[in-house]
């Protein structure tokens, strides 16, 4: 079913295909990656929000944030952060090579401690970090959102393992507690895509 999807939509970039697949012959975890599908959909979002600033949490080899920097206005700009430090040297070549380099702002550190120094607001938010920190990451996150602004956080479904009682390590309760938490929460209308390994939509009402 993928396979139809995947060639009955809009055609993956060229730029965003070499990157692709040299995050899968370079890097470990290459799944990690957003891969066309879930980019083709933060480019719809993106187009369809507009939004002037945006965040995102977990760079790794940065097709997430090409994909929302191709659809943003003229003046539009996205901030991300990655906290690995040894992941710099392969993403931001991918960045500076790229039309929208004038648009990102490639941050290295942990969101946790830099983002509290900074003052800025966001109309939309792309959230792909350690799934330990998901729950500390919507507490950060969400007063820093403007009013009608869109958060998405990726793997929320955890490879189904959320459902199943009998996972108990740190990523898969950290997401529990995280899905339990925004489903709860009345700032925020809530919506789980099951799109590769679920996506969670949250507009701030």
């Amino acid at each position: 079913m993928e396979d139809y999807i995947l060639s009955h939509i809009t055609p993956e970039d060229p730029y965003l295909h070499n990157l692709y697949r040299a995050t899968n012959l370079h890097l470990l975890r290459p799944r990690m990656a957003s891969g066309h599908l879930q980019g083709l959909l933060l480019r719809t979002l993106t187009a369809l929000v507009r939004p002037e600033r945006v965040l995102e949490i977990g760079t790794f080899s940065g097709y997430a944030t090409l994909c929302i920097a191709s659809a943003l206005p003229e003046s539009g700009r996205i901030v991300t952060f990655e906290i690995n430090d040894e992941q710099e040297d392969f993403t931001r070549p991918w960045f500076d090579g790229s039309p929208y380099a004038e648009k990102i702002e490639f941050v290295i550190g942990d969101v946790l401690n830099v983002l509290p120094r900074r003052t800025e607001t966001f109309q939309m938010a792309y959230i792909d970090g350690n799934k330990r920190d998901y729950c500390a990451y919507y507490d950060l996150v969400l007063p820093r959102m403007e009013k009608g602004g869109l958060l998405l956080f990726d793997n929320t479904l955890w490879n189904g393992r959320v459902a199943d009682e009998a996972h108990t390590d740190a990523q898969t309760q950290g997401i529990r507690r995280f899905n339990n938490l925004v489903a709860a929460d009345n700032r925020v209308e809530t919506l789980i895509l099951p799109l590769r390994d679920g996506l969670t939509l949250l507009r701030k009402v």
